[in-house]
């Protein structure tokens, strides 16, 4: 009975404090939250209202000499880094030619890689650098020959307004043109005489690469003022469309050129001696040594890290180098799959996973995201990535189709999937990203593409630019490739019939060497492709 009473107290004195005192409870956390209110609103209006305007829009403070030069040594320290990865490359495209090759003209591509390194280099210093990032009228830069006659009259001079110096930005680029040059080799694998190739490589790494890249990246190229009125009124080509052709690390510079340049010398070669397309109930011979093909492609993954963040030529763009790598890692693994995926569905080993379209298609991701990379989110990576893998799946089977004998598949990875990657920019530019400079990220004016609420604008000026760069280029190296192609032996671009189809192939007519021990029955004398009957690489 107490207990029930105590029970009945308790309830009667609840009643009594929620009838009286919650009204009053109420009322004071309700005064309480009205002034919170006007705290933060006077934390956001006051300020305007006492403070100075000048002191609301005052700029950063101007860097002194010292810390200019401070950051312009870091500036430096970080693109001869970049240039270094991007140099290393070169390994990887040996280790990926070599192993999607025929162990016969394994020699031949080494030394082929090897002395085009050591020719582009000379040629670059010469004219090369000149030829492309000089001043000079909107088709061809003519100052700075063997990096001399800059403002002072001495390579220490900075690049621009980069603060790099030039014999620090013509060692970055020395390593771009360089790829170029390699990604030629690659489909004209087997059958380019040695006389042949340093004549070639004389066209592309001294005239045409540098030439034509003038138009996007050189100071007055007449693609990268595009759009834009100079300073006279409006003598710049087309300058209406208000864009510019952009390419931040070189989808169509690089490797649109290097590939377009492959297509016509694989076109003018014909294909290797005894070798059958799928249309005609062959197909692509298999290469002697996939390990080697796959460590090539992941040493090429690893030099995108300079290629692409490399050319912010600014380590204090922190945020922009870190969006750029993360961008090529993602474009990367997206082209690898739906290579990987597409070769799976509709492959000639459907229902396999076939590692060389995996390969390169996480190449083919790489390639197209050299363009865009700075201006797209990690999603529209991705996306674009994914789509460069189908690009390059569709690519090889369009070649095997016309015949045109690419072993290693330049003409897709860098061609077709640098044009894609160019053009790419006009559809999944963000909008949040304008330009890189020496002190950081410029944001000023951001780059949107027509996904992202962005007009037409940037998409035809990326496709006027690239298809203008690739046409231009596949018709001048045609024409060369049928020049050297009309010369007589030894110096014609292809090499003497027996000298591709005699025992040991062009490592031994060539080189007089071989990669491995032969062995009996190893090379037919009549037929590239056979062993013991069979086919073989």
């Amino acid at each position: 009975m107490k207990v029930t009473s105590t029970k009945f107290n308790l309830l009667s004195s609840v009643r009594q404090l929620t009838r009286e005192k919650w009204a009053l409870g109420a009322t004071v956390f309700a005064g309480k939250m009205i002034g919170l209110g006007l705290v933060v609103a006077a934390i956001f209006t006051l300020p305007g209202f006492f403070g100075t305007a000048a002191h609301a829009a005052a700029a950063p403070p101007k860097p002194t000499d010292l810390e200019t030069s401070m950051i312009n040594s870091i500036n430096t320290t970080w693109t001869l880094i970049a240039a270094f990865l991007v140099f290393a490359m070169q390994s990887g495209f040996t280790m990926l030619e070599i192993g999607f090759a025929r162990k016969r003209e394994t020699v031949n591509i080494l030394m082929e890689c090897i002395f085009d390194t050591c020719l582009c280099g000379i040629l670059f210093y010469a004219i090369g650098y000149a030829f492309m990032f000089s001043y000079g009228n909107g088709f061809i830069g003519y100052h700075w020959f063997f990096l001399q006659g800059t403002t002072v009259g001495n390579p220490s001079d900075t690049y621009l307004t980069t603060g790099v110096p030039i014999i620090a930005h013509w060692i970055f680029q020395y390593a771009f043109a360089d790829t170029c040059s390699t990604v030629v080799s690659g489909a004209m694998i087997g059958r380019t005489g040695f006389r042949g190739d340093i004549l070639y490589s004389i066209g592309i790494t001294g005239f045409i690469y540098p030439i034509i890249g003038h138009w996007a990246w050189g100071p007055d190229g007449w693609l990268a003022v595009m759009g834009s009125p100079d300073a006279a009124g409006s003598h710049h080509f087309w300058v209406g469309l208000g864009q510019g052709f952009r390419d931040f690390s070189g989808s169509t510079v690089v490797h649109t050129i290097g590939g377009m340049a492959s297509l016509a010398g694989a076109i003018v070669l014909g294909p290797r001696i005894g070798r059958i397309f799928a249309r005609d109930g062959g197909g692509m011979p298999p290469g002697h040594n996939l390990p080697m093909a796959a460590v090539g492609g992941f040493i090429l993954w690893f030099g995108w890290y300079g290629f692409n963040p490399g050319s912010t030529l600014s380590a204090m763009d922190a945020i922009g180098i870190g969006r750029v790598a993360t961008n090529t890692t993602l474009a990367a693994c997206a082209g690898g799959f739906t290579a990987m995926a597409a070769a799976l569905w509709w492959g000639s080993t459907k229902g396999k996973f076939d590692l060389g379209f995996t390969v390169n298609g996480f190449l083919a991701g790489l390639v197209a995201i050299t363009c865009p990379c700075y201006w797209v989110s990690p999603l529209g990576a991705t996306l674009l990535g994914g789509v460069a893998g189908f690009v390059v799946f569709g690519g090889v089977k369009l070649l095997e189709y016309l015949r045109i004998d690419d072993p290693i598949g330049a003409v897709p990875v860098h061609g077709f999937c640098g044009i894609w990657g160019t053009l790419s920019l006009g559809l999944f530019a963000s909008g949040q990203f304008g330009a890189t400079g020496p002190l950081g990220a410029d944001n000023s004016a951001p780059v949107k593409g027509l996904f992202y609420g962005g007009d037409l604008s940037v998409l035809k000026a990326q496709a006027f630019g690239t298809f203008t760069i690739a046409i231009s280029v596949f018709v001048v190296t045609w024409v060369m490739m049928k020049l050297i192609m009309m010369l007589p032996y030894p110096w014609k671009l292809r090499v003497e019939p027996h000298g591709e189809t005699g025992p040991g192939g062009l490592d031994m007519f060539d080189h007089g060497a071989s990669a491995y021990d032969y062995e009996d029955g190893d090379v037919s004398l009549t037929g590239l492709f056979e062993k013991d009957g069979k086919v073989t690489a």
